[in-house]
């Protein structure tokens, strides 16, 4: 075939990149990177406000990267320019506004089908992630308050009371950063936090110590309506409060559908199986990052996903 990659990648973020950059340098030339936004990264372009710290250190995963691809806390910005300069400097093809609808293999080659046609290659690494479509909450949002009701931190702005709903990271860091400038109440429906990071959770701590930020632990919303343009929230304790924005930060779903279009096996929890090598059912198709985790992942466990498949590829190759 022509276009037939020994590589294909789908998918930009940290994982994704780390991948075509790994394979690059262990000298493997056919190297294909797919990513349906307009650029790389989309999670933290969408989901991180401008100047926001991007952490190394999560939930207590190792820390260390193994492979060529190193990471540091850093700001949003810095990260992004990072991530810019390892595409530009080992120049890596690259194919963005590319939504690849479904992977399937003949013999050993992977067919890529995409809304615009197929790509071809040896080996195929999803790294796709569940952040590209966050979790709804069950109960109905009026399409009246849509203006009002985020899922990431676009279209906020200052002097406004707001409702952050969810206990993870993401909520926690939205809710620090939205408190510089707006009345925030952070509420999670469980009695203490499980899931932060160290910084995170003394941060959240001393922000509300110091009247930053309002918690409301042990609270889960039971429905919200529109009062006069703005949600009025309904708690399943029967307290109702007025907010000028709600923002849900409940965590990403996995794209079922995709992966089942694609054979791959799911065990529980709809999580795709795969080996210590992060290979699937499938030989040669891989997965990579907080997609083949329980409990997500942090950018370095990404890498290290993205360095290990890489050398299990590079091993089967032919010389």
């Amino acid at each position: 075939m022509k276009n037939l990659y020994d590589v294909a990648v789908i998918g930009g973020g940290p994982c994704g990149l780390a991948s075509v950059v790994e394979a690059k340098i262990a000298g493997i030339d056919k190297v294909l990177l797919l990513e349906k936004g307009t650029n790389h990264s989309q999670t933290i372009r969408t989901f991180y406000k401008d100047n926001k710290r991007v952490d190394k250190e999560y939930k207590g995963h190792d820390s260390n990267t193994r492979g060529a691809v190193k990471f540091e806390t850093a700001s949003k910005e810095d990260v992004l320019n990072y991530f810019d300069t390892l595409l530009d400097t080992n120049g890596i093809e690259a194919v963005f506004n590319m939504e690849v609808e479904k992977v399937t293999k003949e013999g050993e080659i992977f067919h890529i089908h995409t809304s615009k046609g197929e790509y071809h290659a040896k080996n195929v690494i999803i790294a796709i992630g569940r952040m590209g479509k966050p979790n709804k909450p069950l109960y109905e949002i009026p399409r009246s308050l849509n203006p009002v009701v985020n899922f990431n931190l676009d279209k906020c702005g200052s002097g406004e009371k707001i409702l952050v709903v969810g206990g993870g990271n993401s909520a926690v860091e939205y809710a620090l950063t939205l408190s510089r400038n707006n009345t925030v109440t952070l509420s999670y429906r469980r009695d203490k936090f499980s899931r932060l990071n160290d910084i995170n959770l003394k941060d959240v701590k001393t922000a509300e110590k110091y009247g930053k930020i309002i918690l409301r632990m042990s609270t889960d919303v039971e429905s919200i309506e529109n009062e006069e343009g703005k949600p009025l929230v309904h708690f399943k304790d029967g307290r109702e409060f007025v907010y000028d924005r709600i923002i849900y930060a409940i965590g990403g779903t996995t794209p079922v559908e995709f992966l089942k279009g694609s054979r791959v096996e799911m065990g529980e929890k709809n999580i795709p199986l795969v080996d210590e090598n992060c290979q699937t059912n499938i030989k040669g198709l891989y997965i990579g990052g907080d997609l083949a985790t329980r409990s997500g992942a942090s950018i370095v466990f990404a890498l290290n996903h993205a360095n290990t498949i890489i050398s299990h590829i590079n091993d089967t190759l032919p010389a």
